[in-house]
């Protein structure tokens, strides 16, 4: 039997005999008490059968060359870094720190972009040290330091310019990116971009072979996406006429939303890359341009879905005709999307599956804010502490954001597949939490008090 909305839950999730979620042929209630609470569960195959709808809709929609690269943004270890480069994807980070990871776990970083809006010059110089694929460059302050680094270079830094083209987005304005106000990216309405090319032309350091933008996240509307495809596109003929050069590699980022409750809109992975490719080829053929190799870069929609939040209720307080506050040992520290966008998720009782809701209750978190709420006005079956409550989509954006406020280690990330769990990041110990502590320096002299 399958959870209630299964679109919101793993491939492999099934309620067993006992009446408990079951993910990867793993009972959740038995991974809890081995691994304690809170624990998130990834789900492997529903990830590679992600990965794989996305390559293959990718290269049936788009007759020419293509590229599928996870924005590790959205979660990033060592071992989603391989599992990724297993299946055949590039990956996209945006820090030193991603980097880190990727060449820790052994990925070509000549399949590598390095995104971000301000990269210090440790990190562009390290990038480039490493032999990193692509950069996208995001300000004409960056392309110059980079210009700089990259002058005696006997091979050129191969880059894409990160233009904004001035889209909006229907989804939360946290998460806008591709709009003329936003940090991110070169105006083309400005002049900016057009500045940036130049630059980059007259750089023998740098190989200016491509455009990229991004709109934002959780976009479910797709017509916005061909619109700022048609905008790049328009973009790299102006720079044909004007300086003869050829739009070689397009990324319009990635972006694509996923529902997180019954009810939400749904965007196909295959009505997504069609949409994209659709609108490159006909730009392309209007202009009379070859076709660039496009590059897509999902993160949210390849990761979400795997993923399943477990916390331990705590606690009950019934606040008459106001409020039942349900506790839990988690929160704001392993998920910050409720308390930062007001994202809503959807809960399952998990060790009773099939218990019939009956009281509508707020679940909150362990944290010292009152905004520390993970799903506010929810019902559920009755409760009581030492429940086990299981939060679905719960795969992008929340341990790559987690935090130790309060000082609360950091939960475990478990992979199960065929019935075996396996560890991918522990648990944070509070020696962890320590590390970086040195103690305090000696009291001053009583003549210097």
């Amino acid at each position: 039997m399958q959870p209630q909305s299964p679109v919101l839950w793993p491939l492999t999730a099934s309620i067993n005999a006992h009446d408990q979620l079951s993910i990867g042929g793993c009972d959740v209630v038995t991974l809890s008490r081995e691994f304690g609470t809170p624990l998130y569960v990834f789900d492997e195959h529903t990830c590679h059968r992600t990965a794989a709808q996305f390559s293959s809709a990718l290269q049936h929609s788009y007759p020419g060359a293509s590229a599928v690269h996870y924005a590790g943004k959205a979660l990033l270890n060592t071992a989603l870094a391989q599992l990724v480069t297993r299946w055949g994807l590039g990956l996209d980070c945006v820090s030193l720190g991603e980097l880190a990871i990727a060449r820790q776990a052994g990925v070509p970083l000549e399949h590598v972009h390095l995104h971000g809006n301000a990269k210090p010059r440790r990190e562009l110089e390290q990038a480039l040290d490493w032999g990193v694929g692509r950069i996208m460059v995001d300000s004409l302050d960056e392309l110059r330091l980079l210009a700089e680094l990259t002058r005696d270079r006997a091979t050129p830094q191969s880059i894409l310019l990160r233009v904004n083209p001035g889209v909006d987005v229907h989804t939360h304005a946290h998460i806008q990116t591709g709009q003329l106000d936003s940090k991110f990216g070169l105006p083309i309405a400005t002049g900016m971009a057009l500045e940036a090319v130049k630059i980059a032309l007259d750089s023998p350091g740098l190989e200016l072979v491509g455009l990229h933008a991004h709109l934002g996240s959780q976009i479910m509307e797709l017509e916005p996406l061909a619109l700022g495809v048609e905008r790049l596109l328009a973009f790299a003929a102006e720079l044909r006429e004007r300086f003869g050069w050829q739009l070689r590699e397009l990324s319009p980022g990635g972006g694509l939303g996923v529902p997180y409750r019954a009810g939400d809109p749904e965007p196909e992975i295959a009505t997504y890359a069609q949409t994209l490719a659709s609108a490159v080829v006909a730009g392309c053929e209007r202009r009379q341009m070859p076709l660039p190799k496009l590059v897509i870069e999902p993160g949210r929609s390849l990761i979400a879905r795997s993923i399943v939040a477990l916390y331990e209720v705590l606690s009950i307080k019934q606040i008459p005709d106001v409020r039942t506050f349900v506790a839990v040992d988690g929160g704001m520290g392993d998920n910050i999307r409720p308390a930062l966008y007001e994202a809503r998720y959807t809960v399952a009782r998990a060790d009773q599956m099939t218990a019939a809701p009956t009281e509508r209750v707020t679940v909150v978190g362990r944290y010292c804010e009152s905004g520390d709420v993970l799903l506010r006005d929810v019902d559920l079956p009755p409760l009581s502490p030492g429940a086990l409550l299981a939060i679905p989509m719960a795969g992008a954006y929340t341990l790559s954001m987690a935090s130790t406020y309060n000082l609360v280690p950091r939960p475990p990330l478990v992979l199960v597949r065929d019935g075996e769990a396996h560890v991918l990041q522990r648990r944070e110990t509070f020696t962890d939490l320590t590390l970086r502590d040195l103690p305090a320096p000696p009291p001053a002299p009583d003549n210097q008090r």
